[in-house]
Parts: structure tokens; C-alpha cells; sequence
């Protein structure tokens, strides 16, 4: 078959079944693997050779760890260093320990007993990611947990994979095996000493005298490059690809070549989970379909025992560790990488190889309808275990109630603190209530869209309510409830949005404030002094803009409700501020020339010293 058919057939097939799997929240790795399921000999026989595809798309994973090496900034990896090292390196040691007993039980020796549990120990660097993307959580606790693990684990699979060809010579005299390791070690050493002295000073060369398009060219020059001489030498090409980013990790080209490699390392990790799935062996997998299902059940529930025993002997709390213990209870594409230079060398056998890749493929299958499933069932108990009363305001009735109480409402009560006057401040996230308490802040713990809650804060005796809650809807639900019990108290709101302020205004609320509003008008008067505007003509153009902006949000109040003409307002909005700058600056010209034609020639010549 042509390579532009098989071309086709790639990018037909993802763009067919990737979008799909997003839909149903199944992500995107799951859909390339299906693709290669249908297109493989064991499918439908599309592509009928699927070594040669994935020679070519494991530079995907070159690109990949390219990536990880370029994000090791030292300063930056020290930071996390208790969570990577700690966390990470417990769960892949005990992990490993744990599967390599049970793979040698079955049977398999030891060196393939090794390189099957550390496989196995990995996680899917771009399924978990992904998937706690899609849910929000990377930034949690337990998503900045499972970030650290699949740091140490992108780590460590770089001396992994320089331990494969040694496990293979195990055999030999020990002279000869010490013989290949030191030849290892000092093509290593070479590569990082040749890689100072002449890649930096190259790229700067290029970056100085060339365009982007043949800057992005030596990048992936470099990674290719990389990884084909480590390839030479008997070693990984993701070994190279490595080296290569943990070079150029603190240099001032990492944030461009990432964004050069970016789109590459995203088609081809996609094509190599094509190439993943397509050897899948389907007839093995029609053969024993119990058995297979049946370990990748046992790797999923010894990877999740280990990482939460791990979570809870570091002191995290309940449902993080349990959050981590799923996210990571996966195979990974890393496995992999590792099965298919194993068996290149010999240490793993087709068959084993097979049922192992058949494993962690099921197992990532499992992986998001797994993560879902407890999300929901930690979700409920979380409400039925640690549901927790709102606290009884026992203080005496204060003019001002404050609702929300994160970096909005905190500001307000610092003013007022200040002005001493008193107040009584309302939040609905117990966890925010205890670190703020611990900070001296007196904060009740309390829905105040609740009535009652509202009763009992005396909101009824108050002169103003400050609406300061993050949450959209929470407000909006909190200001329906405020206008109709106690008409009578003012309202300051703050608003996230336009849509937001529109909700809130519906609801009779008129002193509303964006959020970002005014520190956005004070970093764009900041951006035009620097671009050379004097304070005058800087201050004007961002007066005009103020007094249009506000203008224009209570035009497009008045249709917020028909999208068509909010579409239009906006548009025809955008013309009438270019019309209004450039009326202003014609009219600061005119006046500019009408000044120097009042200046006498007398007044022009200015008698100096030496006169």
C-alpha cells in the first residue's frame, strides 16, 4: 500500500474516532487505540504490517520525553522534590517489587519478570493527564499528586530503557556485561559533553540568522538526531530524545522548542497509539478473553493498593489518596516502549510480549469508565461521611454581611477592618473557612442562600450585603434569595463576567463590579506608556475606553436576551472605539498645532546662557 493511502487511512480513522470517544468523556489515547484495533491485521486488515508503522511513530515517545526532559528545570523539579522522589519513586519500587513477585511465580524469569513488573508499574502519562484535565482536577491536590508520580515515572523509564540490552547479556561472563555497560556510560557521557559544547551555540546561530520555520526544523532535527545516535550505539531513541531536552532545560530556547514540538510530539504519540493498538493481537484476545480481563483486573487492583497505601502512609487525606490511587491504577504507553525493546533483545518472547501489551491495553480501556464510576461513588460518601453542620452565628448583628469570603470578599473586609466597622462574613466551603480561620478571621461556615442562614446572620438589621461569591450560579442564587426575603438591603456584587452582571442586574442589582475590570484598565495604561504613549494621550485612551466600555455594557443589557443583537451591539461596538480613538487623537494633533502657532517667533528663541 502507498505510504500517502496508509497516510489517508490514519488520519481518516482518527479524525472519525477520537472526536467520538471525547464525546462520551472516554478521551483521546482510548480513541487512537480503537483505530488501531479496526485497522490492524487482527481488525479489518487495513494496514497489515504494523511493525514498520510503529518503528516510525515511536518517535512519538522520543518527542514525548523531549518534552519531560525540557520541563526538568532544576529549580523546578527541587520544589516538587518530596512528591516526586517520595511519592513517585515509592509507588514504582513497590509496585515493581510487588508485580515482579507475581510474574515470577508464573512463571517467567527473572529478567523478564523485571522488565514486565516495571512496565507494568507505569501509568498513562497522556490518559491521566487528559482525563483529570477534562474533569478540572489538575490543579487539586490530588491532580498536582498524580503529576508528580508520572514525573518519576517519565524519569525513571529513561535508565529502564538503558537497562534492557544490559538484562540481555545477564547471561554472559560478567567481564562482558561490565564491557557494555561501560560502553554505555561513556557513549552517555560523550553525547552530554558534545551536546554543551556545540548544540547551545548552534541554536543561538540559528535563532540570530534564520527564520522560525528553519528554527522549528533544528528542533526536530535535534530530537531526531538524538535519538538515531543513541539508536546507533545500541541504545533507546527515547534515551537520546531525553538527553537531548535535559540539556536545553534551563536554557533560553525551552519555551519555543516546546511550542515547535508541541504539535509534532501530538500526532505522532497519537499515531503510536495506532500502531499500539493495531498490534494488539485480537485472536489472542477471542482466545482467553476471562484470563486477560481477568489480569489486567489484578494489575489495576494491586497498582490502586499500593498508591493509596503509599497516599496514606505520606499523610494525605482520604479521598485524595484514593483519587490517586485510580488515576495511576492504569498501564501505561511506557509499558509499551519497554515490552517491544525487551522483546528486540530477546529477553521476552511474541507470545509473552502479546499478552502483556493485551494487559495494559484493556487496563487503560478501563481506566476512565474506572475513574467516573468512583468519582461518583467517592462523591457520595464524601456527603453521607463527612457532611458537616453549617456553624451558629452567635455574633451580634453587624451592618455588613460578606458572602464569600476568597480574594474578593477578603478585601473588602480588610477595608473594613480597617474603618472598624463590623461585619459578619459567610462562606460555603468548610475547607476555606478552616484556612482562613487560621489567619484570625472570624468567618462563619454557612450557605447564604439559605434562608435560615440569612436569618440568623440578622440580615434583616444590615445596611449592606457584599455579594463576593466565586461561583456563578451560587451568586446568582444567593441575590434571588436576598431581593426577596429583604428588599430593603443594598447589594454590592461582584461579577465574574458580562453574563454574570447581566444575571445579577435582572435580579435588580445595580452596583456591580467586575472583578478584573479595573486592574485590566491600569495594566493597559502600564502597556501603552511602554509602547511610548506619553501619560496624557495613555490616560485618555484608556478614559475613552472606560466610559464606552460602561456605556456599552448597558446597551447590551438592554438585548443580553436576543443573542443576534448582542452579536451585532458587540461588532458595531468595536467600530465606534476605533471611531472615538482616532477622533481623539485628531483632535490632540489640532490642538498640538494651534499651541505652536500662538508661540511667537520671540518665545521660540529662548535666550540660552551662552547668549
Amino acid at each position: 500500500m502507498h505510504l500517502l493511502e496508509i497516510a489517508t487511512i490514519f488520519l481518516l480513522s482518527a479524525v472519525l474516532l477520537v472526536p467520538l470517544f471525547q464525546r462520551f468523556k472516554l478521551g483521546a489515547v482510548l480513541g487512537y487505540l480503537a483505530a488501531g484495533m479496526l485497522l490492524g491485521p487482527w481488525g479489518f486488515g487495513v494496514v497489515p504490517d504494523a511493525e514498520n508503522t510503529l518503528s516510525f511513530a515511536e518517535f512519538g515517545i522520543a518527542l514525548l520525553l523531549f518534552l519531560v526532559g525540557l520541563e526538568l528545570e532544576p529549580a523546578r523539579l527541587w520544589s516538587m522534590r518530596r512528591l516526586v522522589f517520595g511519592l513517585g519513586g515509592a509507588q514504582v519500587g513497590v509496585t515493581a517489587l510487588v508485580l515482579g513477585l507475581c510474574a515470577v511465580w508464573l512463571g517467567l524469569s527473572w529478567q523478564a519478570a523485571l522488565v514486565a513488573a516495571f512496565g507494568m508499574a507505569m501509568s498513562s502519562t497522556a490518559l491521566v493527564l487528559t482525563s483529570l484535565a477534562e474533569r478540572g482536577q489538575l490543579a487539586a491536590n490530588h491532580g498536582r499528586d498524580a503529576f508528580a508520580v508520572l514525573l518519576f515515572q517519565d524519569i525513571v523509564v529513561i535508565p529502564l530503557l538503558a537497562l534492557v540490552p544490559l538484562l540481555a547479556f545477564a547471561s554472559m561472563k560478567d567481564a562482558v556485561s561490565w564491557t557494555v555497560a561501560a560502553k554505555a556510560v561513556a557513549a552517555i557521557a560523550v553525547f552530554i559533553v558534545a551536546g554543551r559544547i556545540l548544540v547551545r551555540p548552534a541554536l543561538k546561530f540559528i535563532a540570530k540568522h534564520s527564520t522560525s520555520e528553519v528554527f522549528t526544523a533544528a528542533a526536530l532535527l535535534l530530537v531526531v538526531g538524538s535519538a538515531v545516535i543513541m539508536e546507533r550505539l545500541g541504545l533507546s531513541m527515547s534515551l537520546g530524545a531525553f538527553l537531548a531536552g535535559l540539556l536545553l532545560a534551563d536554557s533560553e530556547f525551552r519555551h519555543e522548542l516546546e511550542a515547535d514540538i508541541e504539535p509534532f510530539k501530538g500526532l505522532l504519540l497519537g499515531l503510536f497509539f495506532m500502531t499500539v493498538g493495531m498490534s494488539a493481537n485480537l485472536t489472542l484476545a477471542r482466545e482467553m478473553p476471562l484470563v486477560l480481563l481477568g489480569l489486567a483486573l489484578v494489575l489495576m487492583a494491586v497498582k490502586f493498593a499500593v498508591v493509596y497505601a503509599i497516599a496514606r502512609a505520606a499523610r494525605l487525606p482520604n479521598d485524595e489518596g484514593q483519587r490517586v490511587a485510580v488515576a495511576l491504577a492504569q498501564g501505561g504507553e511506557f509499558a509499551f516502549v519497554l515490552f517491544g525493546a525487551a522483546a528486540a533483545v530477546g529477553i521476552l518472547d511474541d507470545p509473552t510480549r502479546e499478552r502483556l501489551v493485551l494487559v495494559v491495553t484493556i487496563s487503560m480501556l478501563l481506566a476512565v469508565p474506572v475513574m467516573a464510576l468512583h468519582e461518583r461513588l467517592l462523591a457520595a460518601w464524601t456527603a453521607r461521611q463527612v457532611a458537616r453542620e453549617y456553624d451558629t452565628i452567635d455574633a451580634a448583628p453587624a451592618p455588613v454581611i460578606i458572602a464569600g469570603f476568597g480574594r474578593f470578599g477578603q478585601i473588602v473586609s480588610r477595608v473594613l477592618r480597617m474603618a472598624d466597622i463590623p461585619f459578619t462574613a459567610l462562606d460555603a466551603s468548610y475547607a476555606q473557612v478552616d484556612f482562613v480561620r487560621r489567619f484570625g478571621n472570624r468567618i462563619y461556615y454557612g450557605d447564604a442562600s439559605r434562608l435560615e442562614l440569612l436569618q440568623a446572620a440578622k440580615a434583616g438589621d444590615a445596611k449592606l450585603f457584599v455579594l463576593a461569591i466565586d461561583d456563578v450560579e451560587a451568586s446568582v442564587k444567593t441575590a434571588r434569595m436576598v431581593r426577596k426575603h429583604f428588599p430593603q438591603l443594598e447589594i454590592v456584587a461582584r461579577a465574574r463576567n458580562r453574563v454574570h452582571y447581566f444575571r445579577l442586574r435582572d435580579l435588580g442589582v445595580s452596583r456591580i463590579y467586575r472583578e478584573t475590570f479595573p486592574a485590566s484598565l491600569e495594566a493597559a495604561h502600564q502597556s501603552l506608556l511602554n509602547l511610548g504613549f506619553e501619560e496624557p494621550a495613555a490616560s485618555q485612551a484608556v478614559t475613552i475606553f472606560r466610559e464606552h466600555d460602561e456605556a456599552q455594557l448597558e446597551a447590551q443589557y438592554g438585548v443580553h436576551h436576543d443573542e443576534a443583537q448582542l452579536v451585532q451591539t458587540a461588532r458595531q461596538a468595536a467600530d465606534q472605539l476605533r471611531e472615538l480613538f482616532e477622533a481623539d487623537v485628531a483632535r490632540r494633533a489640532g490642538e498640538k498645532i494651534e499651541d505652536d502657532r500662538r508661540v511667537t517667533p520671540a518665545e521660540r528663541r529662548q535666550p540660552t546662557r551662552a547668549d
